[in-house]
Order: structure tokens, then C-alpha cells, then sequence
């Protein structure tokens, strides 16, 4: 059995290697994607490769801590995070993991197809402008959309000495929604694109609320994501998988509110794992050889200590 998932996980990984569409493993397997190394080169710089495969900034960075964002050294093994975890959550519609900043689509699979699974980098909400929480739905959708800045933001812009915003931001290449737009059922909340001057933002915590993503990323998803699909939104920045019998945990920072609640991560992460082995035990994922997992302490103190963002054997 875990000869075969391990194949299966193989295969399935190396479909689409730099795409941000994936086969979608049996239920039992938790882990999907794969790590790339490129060589940087002296006329990109790590956003530029970040952009290349559908990685946020901070995500990018966490994953190359030792290598400057902006001048990256000619030939510098960069590494692509492009595996994923998933979130506990129901593996349906979309599902949003704030502290990861990234987004994760299950579509309907036609007849005859494999169902797969999209996934793409976000920007989130500032502290002070939080992406909510909770279950809502894909209300509409609009292409070239129209911009009415709301009374709150014309008012922030006016106290920090900006010039004030416009009653109508028509669509355009200055259009801050970009050129797609989700409108979800969290009123004033939307999945949208970003103007000529804020790809490189994507992927932390700069919007006043909305998600906003890449524009070749909204632009394909725009047309798979019919109106009526659910939308999750979580917070989990520690998550735990099976991948065959062997335990993997990915970590990334909390979100700046609850760092408080986080300040011992460590014992965050033992919770989290006490956790997740009840949920397992309760669920068709067990197996003897599951129960008996053994937790390799120093891979486990490694990757707290990292906090790379990308998943991490953590079993005997």
C-alpha cells in the first residue's frame, strides 16, 4: 500500500510541473506539488522568478531566506515552494488559508475527467483591514469591472495626506480590481486582479480586505469558477498530512493578530499534532501502521524553527 501511493504521488506530481493545476490524490493523501530548484539569473529578480510559478512574495522568501529579493546572485539555487499541504477543510469549491496567502479551487469534474485542484497565491487584508473568516459563496462575477471606492477608503486616503480618490474608477490599466472580479456573498469582499503597478504584492498582506491575485492567475480561474461556488476561508498556519504512512507538517507564520496566541509555537504545533492524530483516528485514514507513528524531534524542532512555508517529513 504505501509502495503504491508513493508511485501514485510520483506520477500525479509530475503531470503538470510548473502549472498551477493538479490531478487530486485519494482522500487518504494529504500532499500535492512538488519543489522545484532554478538558477537565478542577474536580469530577474526573485519576484520575477516568484511570478514565473505562481509564488507569492512572502512565500518566496520564506522558502530562499538567504537570498536578496531584489539582486539575487547570477547562478543562486533558488527554491520553488510549489508543495502544498492541504487545509483541513472540506475539499470543495474554493478554500482560502489566510497565514498561507494562498488559494485552493476543487472544481466539479466533467464526466470522464480527473478531478483536480487549482492553486494560486493571494494577497490578504491588512492587520487593519482583516480578510474575514468563515463560509460565504461566489455571488457574481464581472469582467473589466467598475471600481466605487467606498466612503471608508476615500477617507483614509484624504487623512494620510494622498490625493482623494474618485467617486468611479472606470475599467482600465489603473482599475485596482484589475481585470476580473469575484464578488463573494461577504458584502464588499472580492477575489479580484490588480493594476500594472501591484503584481509584485501579491502574496502578502497589503489589501484593504479583498484577495488579490496575479492577473494571468484570476484570469483563468475567473472562467472555471461558476457563480454559486462555496467559499471557505481559514486560518491555519500549521498544517499536518499523510503522504502513504509517513507524517508531514508545513509551517508559516501566524497572521500579526494572533501572534500573542502563537508566542510559544512549538507548543502550538504539539497541539495541532495531537489534534490532527485524533481526527485521523476517527477517520477511514487510519491504519496500524499510522497509529503507530513515531515523531522525529529534531526534523520537527528544524521545521518550527524554519517555518519555510514548504511541507516537511516529520516521522520516523
Amino acid at each position: 500500500m504505501r509502495s503504491i501511493a508513493i508511485l501514485f504521488f510520483t506520477l500525479f506530481t509530475a503531470i503538470l510541473a510548473q502549472a498551477a493545476t493538479w490531478v487530486l490524490p485519494p482522500s487518504d493523501i494529504d500532499i500535492f506539488g512538488q519543489v522545484k530548484v532554478v538558477a537565478a539569473n542577474r536580469e530577474e529578480t526573485l519576484l520575477d522568478i516568484a511570478r514565473s510559478y505562481s509564488i507569492g512574495q512572502d512565500a518566496m522568501v520564506l522558502a530562499n531566506p538567504l537570498i536578496d529579493r531584489w539582486l539575487p546572485p547570477e547562478g543562486a539555487k533558488v527554491v520553488i515552494p510549489g508543495r502544498h499541504i492541504f487545509p483541513q477543510a472540506e475539499r470543495t469549491g474554493l478554500v482560502i488559508n489566510l497565514p498561507e496567502m494562498r488559494l485552493y479551487y476543487f472544481p466539479k469534474p466533467k464526466k470522464g475527467e480527473k478531478p483536480v485542484v487549482i492553486t494560486d497565491p493571494i494577497s490578504i487584508g491588512r492587520m487593519d483591514w482583516r480578510t474575514p473568516l468563515g463560509r460565504t459563496t461566489v455571488i457574481r462575477k464581472q469582467k473589466d469591472p467598475t471600481w466605487i471606492p467606498p466612503q471608508s477608503l476615500k477617507k483614509e486616503a484624504i487623512e494620510s495626506g494622498g490625493p482623494p480618490l474618485p467617486d468611479i474608477v472606470p475599467p482600465g490599466p489603473d482599475n485596482p480590481l484589475g481585470r476580473y472580479a469575484l464578488y463573494l456573498g461577504t458584502s464588499g469582499y472580492l477575489i479580484h486582479g490588480t493594476d500594472r503597478d501591484k503584481a509584485f504584492g501579491i502574496g502578502m498582506r497589503v489589501t484593504h480586505g479583498c484577495m488579490r491575485m496575479y492577473p494571468e492567475d484570476i484570469e483563468k480561474l475567473f472562467d472555471q469558477v461558476p457563480v454559486g461556488t462555496p467559499v471557505q476561508l481559514v486560518n491555519q498556519p500549521i498544517k499536518l498530512g499523510w503522504l502513504a504512512d509517513s507524517l508531514f507538517i508545513e509551517l508559516h507564520p501566524p497572521l500579526e493578530e494572533d501572534e500573542k496566541e502563537y508566542a510559544d509555537y512549538m507548543q502550538k504545533v504539539r497541539e495541532a499534532i495531537a489534534s490532527f492524530f485524533e481526527k485521523s483516528a476517527n477517520s477511514k485514514k487510519t491504519n496500524q501502521a499510522r497509529e503507530n507513528i513515531v515523531i522525529d524531534e529534531m526534523a520537527l524542532e528544524l521545521a518550527v524553527f524554519e517555518k519555510s512555508g514548504i511541507p516537511v517529513l516529520i516521522s520516523k
